[in-house]
């Protein structure tokens, strides 16, 4: 009798904003009087760059950014 080894496929979607241990790879602007809410409520809120998520985390500083959160973050005008 002989078994085989099968190899796991690869079941995270690419770009996801999360590692294995569930520390988010970059974080996202979103509005700030969100934030508070969906750290409490678990609600869902949505990024600059349409990325939907509950807030889990919070950045530490020099965290990396989204990309595109950050482009869109800087064509705002100032109280936009």
């Amino acid at each position: 009798m002989s078994t085989e080894t099968l190899t796991k496929p690869e079941t995270t979607p690419e770009g996801t904003d999360t590692a294995d241990d569930d520390t988010p790879k970059m974080f996202h602007y979103v509005k700030k009087n969100k934030i508070a809410e969906s750290a409490v409520m678990g609600n869902f809120v949505v990024a600059l760059c349409g990325e939907v998520f509950p807030v889990t985390k919070s950045p530490k500083p020099g965290s990396p950014v989204c990309p595109d959160c950050k482009k869109i973050f800087d064509g705002l005008r100032p109280g936009e």
